[in-house]
């Protein structure tokens, strides 16, 4: 991902995640067992004063991954996981805060 993608399309707030009218941008994630999933980058989001990334993985899924997002240089970023649950679960539900509202 070149750049910070906010969506600004209608019924969207300036950082919402719904990916709007945009080319889609993909990442490779490889978990701790090797495995290799494909996930488009459905958008960033900020909660709290930090930044998310969701992903939708290219596995047949219904699933969201949902990570922290850093940026560590020009074009280059890296994924936290979200280590606290409780954290987890705010972050979940701004996520869907965000998601209903472009309904």
């Amino acid at each position: 991902m070149s750049e910070k993608e906010k969506c600004t399309h209608d019924g969207c707030g300036d950082e919402c995640c719904c990916g709007g009218e945009n080319d889609a941008d993909f990442i490779t994630l490889e978990f701790d067992d090797g495995v290799e999933v494909e996930c488009e980058i459905m958008g960033l989001f900020d909660y709290d004063g930090k930044e998310y990334i969701a992903l939708i993985p290219d596995d047949g899924s219904d699933d969201v991954y949902i990570y922290g997002y850093k940026e560590t240089g020009e074009d280059e970023f890296e994924l936290v996981d979200i280590e606290d649950d409780a954290e987890f679960e705010k972050v979940v539900a701004e996520f869907d805060k965000l998601t209903a509202e472009e309904v």
